[in-house]
């Protein structure tokens, strides 16, 4: 489990086919490794990976193809945003998050909102039930709040801070996104189907 508070903007560095899917050398940057050991999950860009090794300020994973087909960001060298998985003794600043993203995304509107930014993101059509105005949505691995909702697009104001400290600075119309929606939304769905 996460928090989506991204701790770190790593850098995968090497991108090694393998049978079936990818090996990801992936650079923590300024995200401290000093603690994660061999068989522990780092999200990357909200993709929750098992750490298979680990070298100086560097992490390999594998991925599937599986995964590479269903999120983005994870096929080619670039920026990635880097959150270790919680521990019961972490404050949890964000919203629960699994690491599951439940699909992509794409940039319709980043503009400048006064001293913030203004993001619009298209969902897939079948993610739209499960987003809501001033409910939680992970988008590239970190926590927001959505701030508008019409139709399967759905609007969040971005402070400076999160701009500072994530990839998602970079984004512009057209980019694609993952997005993993509020854990509460799908056990409440499941819970209304199974009542009768």
């Amino acid at each position: 489990m996460f928090t989506g508070i991204v701790a770190g903007i790593g850098r995968i560095t090497n991108v090694a086919p393998r049978d079936r899917g990818a090996r990801l050398t992936i650079d923590a940057g300024g995200l401290d490794l000093a603690d994660v050991g061999l068989g522990d999950s780092i999200a990357v860009n909200g993709v929750c990976l098992t750490v298979i090794a680990k070298s100086g300020s560097a992490f390999d994973v594998d991925v599937s193809q599986e995964t590479i087909d269903c999120t983005v960001g994870l096929g080619a060298p670039g920026e990635v945003n880097l959150e270790k998985a919680l521990t019961l003794a972490d404050r949890l600043g964000g919203h629960l998050v699994t690491g599951h993203v439940d699909g992509v995304g794409t940039v319709v509107r980043f503009e400048p909102a006064g001293e913030s930014y203004l993001l619009r993101i298209r969902a897939p059509a079948e993610l739209a039930k499960y987003i809501a105005r001033k409910g939680s949505i992970t988008v590239q691995g970190t926590s927001l709040t959505v701030n508008r909702v019409e139709g399967a697009e759905f609007e969040i104001n971005l402070i400076p801070h999160t701009l500072d400290v994530t990839t998602l600075k970079r984004l512009a119309p057209g980019a694609r996104v993952n997005l993993e929606v509020d854990l509460v939304a799908r056990y409440v769905e499941r819970l209304l189907a199974t009542r009768d």
